[in-house]
């Protein structure tokens, strides 16, 4: 232990860690750019706070204050100490409705705010669109904005008073009035008065370097404000007084479409006296296809309030009337406004791929000018990009002047970096050539401190040193931002990365094969560290567990990144800190559809621990549930399943086969079905002999745990006007190949076929990939009739499905057949609605509550199964989130708790609040397992549910005169 972290542990009562994995997983912020500190400090009040301070000054150690880490300059970053305010200093102290108030520690996530305002009709004005997980303390230290703040202005409109502790260990509270200010600001403000008053450009979006006009006797000297946007460079908030606005009762959002984003930009400033809330602006490039938008490449998204809805409706239509817009459209209803919102929102990410898939970056990502001249200065700043062959798509805050936009920088090789410092100079001239500021939101970091002499001049960059110095005399605060900066090409967290790809198992297609490239997806926008689920969404279940940085997605993602670059994490794909931080992922593909930019985790886990057991002992679990089919098939063979049954059932040999299993002691085991799907299959006479022929997949679970749902899915397929089969057998003969002959499928062959085909679920999940390519390419061998005809391959279980469409054609990205085996795979649903469109289902007529499967919302999507639920008369929306069993996740030893914490988190509540009525739907074994186990309750496959209401009907039919 260093003599460092000796005193920070003597010295302060919160939590203090030195370790690998701490300090990985605040290298970087969502910049460019990593800093590796010495060490991360979670205070637990202002006294640790200023325990902290007064070690490390004795030190010499720099310190770095951190909140959501969302940051997109650099300045969340650090080689010091990092104090990380989320873990305790995160608390809600008072709210105070009359006066409209509230007091807050720097840690709080915004939401948690917007949440205990909402009741009284309040909310905090400014709203970035990482408002689910950004902090306030890090939004003072920004001087963040959002959407609102045409409406509402910045943080710095909503602060009151802050608490704030100096590094030099004094403790102030900034306000109105220089009695809270430091000794010798003053002095050193009316020394610069003339200097003060004019070296500031005028716009609404000004925030780059120090605001010390707020300091001028004519603006009340506040000290407070002036201290917003100061990037942890003074000192160390501790405690805020904010104000809060008076939230809308109703709101409309007019979406006005433009032809390209310049027409857009030029309307936008003239909407502003008819006082909107936003006037926000996207282009097409970052809108899905499927988003219903008016006729358009770019849009305005244009939002009203009011006391009615009526009265905010009219405040839109009065905009569309006002507005040059080429089309234009009205929404009234909150679930289609949200869904345009998240559309915006998650623009930091989607816009870090180029529509041709290649990467985009951040760096200058939110210049602003005055909103009058914001077309003109998009059209010099395409000019600008064109000339130095780069590519971008502007977005973001129109109405306030301000643009995002990701650009297409090369920041891997020497003249890629070479061409973005001299790109950076010369948009920094063009940004001041039009009276902008080079931040119109998210700071000047380690991205943009270095320009600040060309918007503000020597003077007053000298002057913003000096008023450092009084706050700071050591410079012991986030040294290397705002002033004295570090080279903004300094500190890029690219270089430290493999220059050639790393030899990996799977495909990796959409990332070029480069694992480092996959990983490197993750800019740390940190949505997965969002803590409530928002409709359907599932990312990052363990995350909402834990509250633990290391067990999201981002936090995992920045552990793999130091396992590449190998200064940090030194051990490679042998690392534990890495192998410890993937054991509590659930492997729940969420975040392949919730992340902005589709980091897709499950994939990296099961690369990781391919890699990192290789030619080595793994855990048992990996032996008895990462190779299921293969116990079960011999199960099967060797007829004892009711043996097994029995023997499981029996306490004390349960509890002795789950600890050499791996198993949690906690769980009970699955009883086996005494007669397999496939062999009910055999004694099966298939009804049809005519229509679609459909290949029925008899997965593991399927065939060996829910036969019952196989026999369902059999019965409405068949209903439905189906001709159901099996997959071939290992038998079933072919043509010789090259003899000219059409390869004929026999039905005859396939309805007799015991099927012995596997998606190799398991053997992916827990790493075992080379055993998987095995038994995929085995499933590709029988295959081939099926693939060979137009028959499509339904999958009941959808983990199974998703493997088969994703993981399946990324391990075998060399056989062609995988594609195309792929592209076949249909869910239950998906079936009936394509297959069979004419097809009424019987009418259940019922609520329904459960969880859509987290594999089918990431990879297959549930549009046709809420279509067929809805044809049913099955009511009401599922819950997002996981069921946290996940395969053998909450099955293995250690992880029950946190499998139970992820039921908890959506689906047992929505069990638990359901109509007495209502039917419980759960199309995953998983899913089914963990409701049974937790909530003793009984899911059924929507197959099931079908199947049943198909008997209630035959059975009226033959009770009826």
């Amino acid at each position: 232990m260093s003599d460092l972290e000796q005193a920070l542990r003597k010295a302060v009562r919160g939590d203090v860690a030195f370790d690998v994995t701490a300090r990985a997983l605040v290298t970087m912020d969502a910049s460019n750019h990593r800093r590796v500190p010495l060490g991360v400090v979670a205070p637990r009040d202002a006294d640790d706070v200023a325990a902290a301070l007064d070690v490390c000054r004795t030190h010499g150690v720099p310190v770095v204050a951190r909140g959501g880490g969302t940051s997109i300059a650099g300045q969340a970053t650090g080689t010091g100490v990092v104090l990380d305010f989320t873990r305790h200093m995160n608390r809600l102290v008072s709210l105070d409705p009359e006066a409209r108030t509230a007091v807050v520690q720097p840690g709080l996530v915004l939401d948690r705010l917007q949440q205990a305002a909402a009741p009284h009709g309040l909310r905090f004005g400014p709203d970035p669109s990482t408002h689910s997980r950004c902090t306030l303390g890090g939004m003072i230290g920004n001087n963040s904005c959002g959407s609102h703040s045409v409406a509402w202005g910045t943080t710095a409109d909503s602060v009151r008073e802050l608490d704030v502790i100096t590094a030099r260990g004094a403790r102030l509270r900034l306000g109105r009035g220089w009695a809270g200010a430091p000794e010798g600001l003053r002095q050193l403000v009316e020394g610069e008065l003339a200097r003060l008053r004019t070296g500031f450009p005028d716009l609404p979006r000004r925030i780059s370097g120090y605001a010390l006009d707020a300091l001028l006797p004519e603006r009340g000297a506040d000290v407070a404000r002036s201290f917003c946007g100061s990037e942890g460079t003074l000192g160390v908030l501790t405690q805020a007084e904010v104000r809060l606005v008076e939230a809308p009762r109703a709101r409309a959002l007019a979406v006005l479409g433009y032809g390209e984003e310049g027409a857009a930009a030029e309307a936008a400033a003239g909407l502003l006296p008819f006082r909107p809330l936003t006037v926000e602006g996207m282009a097409a490039d970052l809108v899905p296809s499927a988003a219903a938008l008016p006729a358009g490449g770019a849009w305005l998204f244009v939002e009203t309030g009011g006391q009615t809805p009526g009265e905010a409706r009219a405040r839109a239509e009065a905009i569309v009337r006002a507005a040059d817009a080429g089309d234009a459209a009205i929404v009234t209803d909150p679930a289609g406004q949200r869904a345009l919102w998240r559309i915006r929102e998650d623009a930091a990410g989607t816009a870090t791929r180029m529509p041709d898939g290649s990467e985009a970056w951040p760096g200058w990502e939110d210049c602003a000018v005055p909103p009058a001249r914001l077309g003109a200065y998009l059209r010099d700043f395409r000019a600008l990009l064109a000339a130095h062959g780069l590519r971008g798509t502007p977005y973001g805050h129109f109405g306030d002047g301000c643009i995002h936009v990701r650009i297409d920088f090369d920041l891997v090789t020497d003249a890629g970096v070479t061409r973005y410092r001299r790109f950076a100079g010369e948009l920094a001239d063009l940004v001041v050539a039009h009276g902008g500021s080079l931040s119109g939101e998210h700071g000047d970091g380690l991205a943009r401190a270095e320009l600040l002499p060309r918007m503000y001049g020597p003077e007053l960059v000298g002057v913003f040193e000096r008023a450092k110095a009084v706050w700071d005399p050591d410079d012991l605060l986030n040294p290397g931002v705002l002033v004295r900066p570090a080279p903004l090409d300094s500190h890029l967290r690219f270089s430290v990365l493999p220059r050639e790809p790393v030899p990996v198992a799977f495909g990796y297609r959409a990332d070029g094969g480069d694992f480092s490239a996959a990983v490197r997806r993750c800019v740390g926008v940190a949505k997965c560290r969002t803590t409530t689920v928002s409709g359907p969404a599932v990312m990052c279940p363990s995350f909402r567990a834990t509250g633990e940085e290391a067990h999201s997605t981002r936090g995992r993602a920045r552990l793999l990144h130091e396992m590449l670059a190998g200064e940090l994490v030194t051990d490679g794909w042998r690392s534990e800190e890495v192998r410890d931080a993937l054991d509590l992922c659930l492997s729940c593909k969420g975040c392949r559809s919730d992340c902005p930019v589709e980091v897709d985790m499950a994939t990296y886990k099961a690369e990781f621990l391919h890699q990192h057991y290789a030619g080595r002992r793994r855990p048992a679990a990996h032996y008895s549930m990462g190779r299921l089919p293969q116990w079960l098939r011999w199960v099967s063979r060797t007829r004892t399943a009711g043996l097994l049954n029995a023997l499981t059932a029996t306490r004390p040999l349960a509890r002795v086969a789950k600890r050499l299993a791996g198993i949690a002691p906690e769980r009970t085991i699955p009883r086996l079905a005494r007669e397999p799907f496939t062999r009910w299959w055999e004694r099966h006479r298939a009804t049809r002999r005519d229509g679609d022929l459909v290949i029925l997949w008899p997965d593991t679970f399927t065939e060996h745990l829910s036969p019952s749902v196989g026999r369902a899915a059999v019965r409405v397929l068949e209903a439905a006007g189906l001709r159901v089969a099996l997959p071939p057998t290992l038998h079933l003969k072919r043509p010789p190949v090259g003899d000219g002959r059409t390869v004929a499928l026999d039905p005859v062959s396939l309805l007799r076929g015991r099927g012995r085909v596997c998606c190799g679920l398991t053997y992916v999940s827990t790493g075992q990939l080379d055993r998987a390519r095995a038994v995929m390419r085995r499933t590709l061998d029988l295959m081939e009739p099926v693939l060979e005809t137009a028959a499509p391959v339904v999958v009941l279980e959808p983990s199974c499905a998703a493997a088969l469409r994703t993981d399946l054609p990324e391990l075998l990205h060399d056989d062609p057949r995988a594609a195309r085996l792929a592209a076949r795979v249909l869910t239950f649903a998906e079936t009936l609605e394509r297959h069979a469109p004419h097809w009424t289902p019987p009418r259940v007529d019922r609520p329904a509550t459960g969880q859509t499967h987290c594999h089918q919302h990431a990879v297959l999507g549930d549009g046709a199964d809420r279509r067929l639920r809805e044809a049913a008369g099955l009511t009401g929306d599922l819950a997002g989130g996981c069921c946290g069993l996940a395969g053998d996740f909450g099955f293995a030893r250690g992880h029950f708790e946190v499998s139970r914490a992820c039921a908890e988190d959506q689906l047992l509540p929505a069990v638990r609040d359901a109509p007495e009525d209502a039917v419980l739907l759960a199309d995953g074994f998983s899913c089914r397992t963990q409701l049974e186990q937790l909530a003793g309750a009984r899911g059924r496959h929507l197959a099931e549910v079908l199947a049943a209401s198909l008997e209630d009907d035959d059975a009226d039919k033959e009770v009826s005169p």
